[in-house]
């Protein structure tokens, strides 16, 4: 490949990267882990979804 076939490709490859983040959404952090109130938490599930259904109690025989 030639010296010129090279810089033309990056060139090319320069040119798509400035294209897609100018055209993205812009909500780019580079800041690296996050932690404390700036963090994002994923939403907890219900207590109802995360337990299992409790097993059923015999009950006391009747006289």
């Amino acid at each position: 490949m030639s010296n010129r076939a090279i810089a033309i490709t990056v060139l090319i490859l320069i040119i798509a990267t400035g294209y897609l983040l100018v055209k993205g959404d812009g909500d780019i952090d580079m800041g690296g882990e996050k932690h404390g109130a700036e963090a994002l938490h994923v939403d907890e599930k219900k207590p109802a979804e995360t337990t299992a259904p409790a097993a059923p109690t015999a009950e006391p025989a009747k006289k």
